[in-house]
């Protein structure tokens, strides 16, 4: 059986994240490997974000990552991602979207419009969504509801690093028992 494949979704650096997110988003990561899951992160080329933070924090653990950059050709920010997946796509949709159809659950901390974008992919596909609230952006506006009147499925709330791995571990579950 193939592992669980797990997001996360967040800040770009230049929307001024915290260094107490980003100290967040690597346990994320950390978490992920420990639990034997892949982390799946969207690839910057240009600068950090909370994303690659997530995957420093599985290479730590010694965990396996896959990096979804947009465009053409595998120079990233994030040097030491196990693999590079170039979309072909742009940034701003395209990659979200491969990016986001690629996981079994997703986690979401802070984030600008990319994020939204993310999380609005993830409802539309059904896939869980674990919010990290308490830091801003998209996530702390719908993190404990539901996107839209189609009432699918809520943005779970998550208060720690540790909790939002074993909710997305359950949820990806679930989403794989239904999916695969």
């Amino acid at each position: 059986m193939r592992r669980l494949q797990i997001g996360v979704m967040g800040s770009a650096a230049d929307l001024r994240y915290s260094k107490d997110a980003e100290m967040v988003a690597e346990e994320l990561g950390y978490n992920i490997a420990k639990n034997n899951a892949v982390l799946f992160f969207g690839a910057e080329k240009d600068y950090d974000s909370l994303s690659t933070a997530a995957c420093r924090g599985a290479k730590r653990g010694n965990g396996l990552t896959v990096g979804v950059t947009y465009e053409k050709g595998k120079d990233v920010y994030q040097k030491d991602a196990d693999v590079i997946l170039p979309s072909g796509l742009t940034r701003g949709g395209g990659r979200e979207m491969v990016l986001v159809l690629a996981c079994d659950s997703i986690i979401s901390i802070s984030g600008g419009s990319g994020t939204l974008t993310e999380m609005a992919i993830a409802y539309q596909a059904d896939i869980p969504i674990i919010g990290m609230k308490g830091f801003g952006g998209w996530t702390d506006r719908l993190t404990g509801q539901f996107i839209d009147a189609r009432n699918r499925r809520k943005v779970l709330l998550a208060q720690t690093p540790e909790e939002a791995v074993r909710l997305a571990l359950r949820e990806g579950e679930e989403y794989r028992k239904r999916f695969d």
